[in-house]
């Protein structure tokens, strides 16, 4: 194939600016515009073409990871059928969490159904995609939407390894049952793969700093979980043992890990326009920390998912989203570190 990768990227090429196909590319990527249950803030629907866009400005070499694009990296087209699947169910969806939730009364009952629904097709479109590129041997990585996109993602890389490892980065522990009534709720994606996906074998959580009460409890009392709060990353960057801190968490993972990412659990200036930023967060530099042991550790990434990232906040000159900027960063060192565990 004749590709120079240090000429700009060309018109209508695909993501970074690659030439590959889906037979000569080994990690596919899938596009999940969806965002219904997004409860604060919302863009995320807009972050998948939002970072394909940015992405012809990420250089591919890379310092970290050298060239992975040399694997061949893919994109598969937007679907239609899940952008009209997120604009039914947000106008669904919208009232009742302007509201705070669904209603006792049972007078949401039917909305709620709906969008439960909606979402349940979403999930099923994504297991199939995600199944067929374990199938063909791929590395299947998924860019959302909102962090309730990756549910089937994570399920298909669970029942084609047996005993799967979660590494979650992330703001928030997302373990709330049925968030403001939904069960698919972007705040929910953690309690629903314990509760649907029994072959993962355990869930460790980085960065976490936004979370309710039960969650805090079920962090600190189900085997099946390894948190790390945002309190004990800031103790131990004054410490300097962040190392010891991130050895010591990956540890608990088995040798097959699923890493599922959300921009949130960045320090907020990297990801102004996520749906709900929160102060404090990992650094660049400390994200990269725990993706580089992450690879070095023997342990192999068999699927990961980049989700909550933004197409922009108000001042982002012709529509160049900064979010964007770093999502398609972000995901080209995600794929660079992962293909460096294969």
């Amino acid at each position: 194939m004749q590709f120079d990768p240090d000429a700009a990227a060309a018109p209508g090429s695909g993501l970074f600016g690659l030439p590959h196909g889906p037979a000569d590319a080994f990690v596919h990527v899938l596009p999940v515009p969806f965002e219904a249950t997004t409860s604060y803030r919302g863009g995320t629907s807009l972050g998948p073409e939002a970072v394909l866009a940015a992405s012809h400005q990420v250089d591919l070499y890379d310092l970290e990871t050298g060239e992975p694009w040399r694997r061949g990296i893919w994109m598969a087209p937007i679907d239609a059928r899940i952008a009209a699947w997120n604009a039914e169910a947000k106008e669904l969806a919208a009232p009742i969490i302007a509201r705070g939730g669904a209603a006792e009364s049972g007078a949401d009952d039917a909305a709620v159904a709906r969008v439960d629904a909606l979402s349940a097709r979403m999930n099923a479109f994504v297991h199939g995609a995600t199944s067929a590129a374990l199938e063909a041997g791929k590395l299947p990585v998924l860019l959302g939407g909102d962090h309730s996109t990756p549910f089937g993602a994570i399920q298909a890389c669970a029942e084609r390894h047996p005993g799967l490892g979660v590494l979650q980065i992330d703001a928030h522990a997302d373990l709330r049952v049925a968030y403001e009534g939904f069960r698919w709720s972007h705040a929910s994606i953690c309690h629903n793969v314990l509760a649907e996906c029994p072959e993962v074998a355990h869930l460790v959580q980085v960065g976490i700093r936004d979370l309710g009460s039960a969650e805090r409890e079920r962090m600190e009392t189900d085997p099946r979980i390894t948190g790390v709060f945002d309190t004990d990353w800031a103790k131990a960057r004054r410490k300097g043992k962040l190392k010891r801190l991130v050895r010591g968490a990956l540890d608990t993972l088995p040798d097959d890990v699923y890493l599922t990412f959300d921009v949130d659990g960045l320090e907020p200036n990297l990801c102004p326009g996520t749906g709900t930023p929160v102060p404090g967060g990992l650094t660049w530099d400390e994200a990269m920390l725990v993706l580089r042991m992450l690879a070095s550790s023997g342990k192999r990434v068999v699927g990961l998912d980049l989700n909550e990232v933004s197409a922009g906040v108000a001042g982002d000159a012709d529509g160049a989203s900064w979010d964007a900027m770093v999502g398609a960063r972000l995901l080209y060192r995600l794929i660079g570190f992962a293909v460096a565990t294969r």
